[in-house]
């Protein structure tokens, strides 16, 4: 049920994506998330998309990993797109049956908010899959320590974010082991009504939580017997620097992100004329 997930998860190897910084990642990352709500054109959505694509190939990844990451909710974009398919009654009515009108702008609405949600999650799984969780508690930690300024706990702040992040993959490999043994004991978890599935899993929910404070139990118990204390002064094995391949691909992304400002905000009737251009008569 949980195989596919991609998030939290690692992918391992030698590409100029991986070699990044882990702050230059996270900040371009947030830069991307944040980019995504300006789009307004179909056009804007295609630069995005083509950054995307841009970015797996260089880092080498497998294009099935970075798809995984959507399909855990899949269920929550079908439900919001259909939605906004029914509810949205402006511009040309394009279906009208009984109670149910499909218009020109619902349309629109509903496959961009597809494009958004689908993008905003494969972008942000980019992060997980070319960056160790101790990679981003480390870059975390360096971009928040202005915040020591003002007594912030950001060693520790740091310490549980990259803990978090190293066991989303072990809960859901756990996940998956506890649902394959209550099939084995006959339990029913694609069949049924909902309640029935509802009762179904919470036979994996309660040992999942006693299993995931046992490893809290055991993972506080191994830290304690090596002295391990976040807020004392610590050194690092290894030391973040900035390189030029940092700048390239940091100029690479904001000069994404600008044309699409540009595109919203200045040359609007340029996006409109690229819609037309690409799309005929849907636009």
């Amino acid at each position: 049920m949980f195989k596919d997930v991609a998030f939290g998860q690692y992918y391992p190897t030698r590409s100029p994506v991986h070699r990044l910084d882990a702050r230059v990642k996270l900040l371009l990352t947030l830069a991307y998330v944040v980019g995504m709500f300006f789009i307004k054109s179909y056009f804007g959505f295609i630069l995005m998309a083509a950054l995307l694509v841009f970015t797996v190939i260089v880092a080498r990844l497998p294009i099935l990993s970075v798809l995984r990451s959507v399909r855990g909710v899949m269920l929550i974009v079908l439900i919001t797109a259909i939605l906004n398919l029914f509810l949205v009654k402006d511009g040309e009515v394009l279906v009208h049956w009984r109670f149910i009108t499909i218009t020109s702008n619902g349309v629109h609405l509903t496959i961009k908010m597809v494009l958004r949600l689908v993008l905003l999650i494969s972008g942000a799984s980019l992060l997980s899959l070319t960056t160790t969780p101790v990679e981003i508690a480390d870059g975390l930690e360096s971009l928040m320590s202005p915040l020591k300024l003002i007594k912030v706990p950001v060693r520790d702040i740091a310490m549980i974010m990259s803990i978090a992040l190293r066991f989303i993959p072990t809960l859901f490999e756990e996940t998956n082991k506890l649902i394959a043994a209550q099939k084995a004991r006959g339990a029913a978890f694609d069949s049924g009504s909902l309640f029935a599935r509802i009762r179904a899993m919470v036979s994996v929910l309660i040992p999942l939580i006693v299993n995931s404070f046992r490893r809290a139990d055991e993972l506080a118990f191994a830290m304690d017997a090596r002295c391990y204390n976040a807020t004392d002064k610590r050194t690092k094995y290894k030391r973040m620097t900035l390189r030029f391949a940092d700048l390239i691909a940091a100029l690479l992304v904001l000069g994404t992100i600008v044309v699409v400002l540009l595109d919203r905000y200045y040359f609007a009737s340029v996006g409109i004329y690229m819609d037309k251009l690409i799309f005929g008569g849907l636009v």
